[in-house]
């Protein structure tokens, strides 16, 4: 049965991301002329980030940082001053998340299921954490209408296990009627220190020196993704 689930829910997928990418077009337009009326660079940020069984994927982004952002700095937080005025109001209510349909259509990303992470960190996981891998990666998931950032990364996981091991079409109905509402509530971006930390291994935060470094040396658009 979760075979045929599994399947509809890709059906739901094909569908339901191609009706908001035409519906949201004339939008989703105007927030590129946005973006390139109020900063110099690409509309779009694409980055590499971890899928289904570890396979690397570009997802798609609309940019919110200055152009080679990744120069100047790592943590990214809320008054970072590489984001852009537009971004500020993108990351807020989450808009820089929306060409992610284009990676839902496509087959690499679900509309629901654990937010896509970089490789910047797996060298650190454990084999329990790479269990967050099993499922397609979603643009929102249980772990987002969980607390989302505000989550450390060991919250994170746990709420992600649970999603996979839970997994029905019914849950994910729940989350995605849950989602516009945590995106409107706004409270979730960042944590509670104003930081996105919570894509980050405790231990690498706090722990061994040498893998502190290696885990911190790359920099990304949103520096921590959630």
């Amino acid at each position: 049965m979760r075979a045929v689930g599994l399947l509809i829910k890709r059906w739901v997928d094909i569908a339901v991301s191609a009706v908001l990418l035409i519906l949201s077009a004339p939008l989703m337009a105007v927030c590129g002329l946005i973006i390139k009326l109020d900063s110099h660079g690409p509309v779009f940020f694409r980055q590499d980030r971890l899928g289904k069984g570890g396979k690397l994927f570009r997802v798609f982004k609309f940019r919110t940082m200055v152009q080679n952002a990744e120069r100047i700095g790592t943590i990214v937080t809320v008054t970072d001053p590489r984001i852009t005025r537009v971004g500020h109001v993108f990351r807020k209510f989450r808009m820089d998340e929306w060409p992610q349909l284009i990676n839902v259509f496509r087959g690499e990303m679900s509309l629901v299921g654990p937010r896509p992470l970089v490789a910047l960190y797996a060298h650190t996981w454990t084999e329990q954490e790479k269990k967050r891998l099993e499922m397609k990666p979603g643009m929102t998931g249980w772990q987002q209408v969980n607390g989302a950032a505000k989550n450390t990364w060991e919250e994170r996981v746990e709420l992600d296990l649970w999603y996979i091991e839970h997994w029905s079409l019914w849950l994910d109905l729940k989350i995605f009627l849950r989602t516009p509402l945590i995106v409107l509530r706004a409270d979730t971006v960042y944590g509670s220190d104003g930081k996105e930390l919570s894509a980050i291994p405790s231990r690498v935060l706090s722990g061994d020196e040498s893998t502190k470094s290696d885990a911190t040396s790359s920099v990304h658009d949103r520096g921590v993704p959630s």
